[in-house]
């Protein structure tokens, strides 16, 4: 039987106001991190301090990983309507891109 783990797919807001897209299985540690600047070449480190705005969670991380995938290629916009959990503009903005 499979081992069953929690992964974290998360969004945050920096201090210059551009998002960072996320995975982790231990999300409240991973805040902590960035907020500390544990790592000097991380894309957040000069961009603290930062606020999460959006997470969601995941049993498998290939699923996990995908959403992230997903995630980065969306507009600001988009990414704006899910942390509003306003889902006719998240599926508005995603027919936009198709045409």
């Amino acid at each position: 039987m499979p081992n069953i783990r929690n992964y974290f797919v998360y969004i945050l807001e920096c201090a210059d106001g551009s998002y960072y897209v996320g995975v982790t299985n231990d999300l409240e540690i991973r805040i902590e991190q960035h907020n500390s600047g544990y790592n000097p070449k991380a894309y957040t480190f000069t961009r603290r301090p930062i606020v999460l705005k959006y997470y969601q969670l995941f049993t498998l991380i290939e699923q996990a990983i995908a959403f992230e995938k997903q995630l980065k290629g969306w507009s600001r916009k988009k990414k704006e309507a899910l942390f509003n959990e306003d889902w006719n503009e998240v599926k508005r903005l995603s027919n936009l891109k198709k045409k």
